[in-house]
């Protein structure tokens, strides 16, 4: 993990430099228990006691940790100083403080986003106590910002691990369709696919419950659902929503599939007529992202191609970042809604990686969805993922 620290830290420090912020300070403790969702880019390990990892825009690094946390931060060798204290952090992090004068100090929290928001309530209490006594509680603001340009932007370390997250998913795709028949149940799907991961010794993107989500025919649970003992039948679209980790960085993508029914030589069109405005919707939200536009106007891209095709919009976001997390980042394709806060407004980046993911009821047949990954460039977005033209036909 050295180098993709050094990596990271690095940026982090012309990110402050581009936001014009003087300091940002990650203040926490005990964080097996409590971590903070950016702590792997800047230690990858646990803290015991209150910690505090500052970065300056002019590239000072300084980690303030308890005595016995002091050699594994040094022998990291990212950080120009490492102080261990015994008694408390007050002092050497007031002092630290002093010494650097920032106008701005950039902290771990945030309303609006789950990725930037690791301080506890009580931390910080704790640290307005301690910069109140060297006249600097007023200099603090939340480090949405900087964190949240951290984590979108990739780097070729992160991408290159993603990469490789994606190619092992559309592997075990692959191979799961050659399992795939009438009377197999999603939970026996599940569990070839499971195997699969295993047998690689590759982790799940997320929770494995529902990791891989299988569901087939009509009237299903449609996602975040464990796998059940509904059978596959003739006539049936079955969907999957499956993703592994590599290195710590995470794949995230679905495949729809048809189940034919003997003696049926082509795909029936309401199936076929389904899953073309589904491919549809998602290559031109594709062709439609570029830098600066926000994540509102490309959903709406999909969600009219959907509406227009004659089906219901989608009750979900077009696409979210993936990184570390599944869900990962600050920036959103999706809607004007509450749930999403301000996340559909922030404008795109290069760098940020995304899910692109419409959905849509073939009545009768099942749920038709694909969802692609693309990272976007200075020119536009591009894939990552082998994008599925073509209906999987299984059985």
């Amino acid at each position: 993990m050295t180098p993709l620290i050094t990596e990271k830290i690095s940026q982090a420090v012309g990110i402050l430099r581009e936001f014009d912020t003087d300091c940002w300070l990650t203040f926490t403790r005990e964080t097996a228990i409590n971590g903070d969702p950016t702590l792997p880019f800047l230690v990858g390990g646990d803290l015991t006691w209150h910690s505090a990892l500052i970065i300056t825009k002019s590239g000072r690094t300084c980690a303030i940790v308890g005595q016995y946390d002091k050699k594994g931060v040094e022998d990291l060798g990212v950080y120009s100083e490492v102080i261990g204290y015994v008694e408390g952090i007050r002092e050497p992090l007031q002092e630290t403080l002093r010494g650097i004068g920032p106008g701005k100090i950039a902290v771990n929290y945030s309303r609006e986003s789950e990725i930037c928001d690791g301080l506890t309530h009580g931390m910080y209490l704790t640290l307005c106590d301690m910069l109140s006594e060297i006249g600097l509680k007023e200099r603090l603001t939340q480090a949405d910002q900087i964190i949240g340009a951290l984590r979108q932007r990739k780097t070729p370390a992160e991408l290159e691990r993603m990469k490789r997250a994606i190619a092992e998913t559309e592997r075990i795709f692959s191979e799961v369709a050659l399992f795939i028949r009438p009377g197999r149940t999603e939970r026996e799907i599940a569990h070839f696919m499971k195997e699969c991961a295993n047998e690689r010794e590759i982790p799940f993107a997320w929770d494995a419950k529902v990791c891989p989500g299988v569901f087939t025919g009509p009237d299903t649970a449609a996602a975040h659902y464990s796998p059940t003992d509904r059978q596959v039948e003739e006539g049936h679209i079955l969907n999957m929503d499956f993703g592994l980790k590599v290195e710590e960085y995470c794949s995230d993508l679905q495949r729809t599939f048809y189940i034919p029914r003997k003696g049926e030589r082509a795909v029936p069109p309401d199936v076929q007529r389904g899953f073309d405005t589904i491919v549809r919707a998602i290559e031109e939200s594709r062709k439609a992202m570029r830098p600066g536009v926000t994540g509102q106007s490309i959903d709406a891209v999909a969600r009219r191609v959907i509406t227009q095709a004659g089906y219901e919009e989608f009750p979900h976001a077009l696409g979210h970042q993936v990184g570390r997390f599944a869900h990962d980042g600050n920036a959103l394709l999706g809607p004007a809604w509450e749930k999403y806060a301000g996340k559909p407004f922030l404008p795109l980046e290069a760098g940020m990686v995304f899910t692109l993911e419409p959905r849509l009821t073939v009545p009768g047949r099942g749920i038709a969805t694909v969802e692609e990954m693309v990272i976007l460039r200075a020119d536009g977005a591009e894939y990552l993922s082998t994008p599925q033209e073509a209906l999987i036909l299984a059985g």
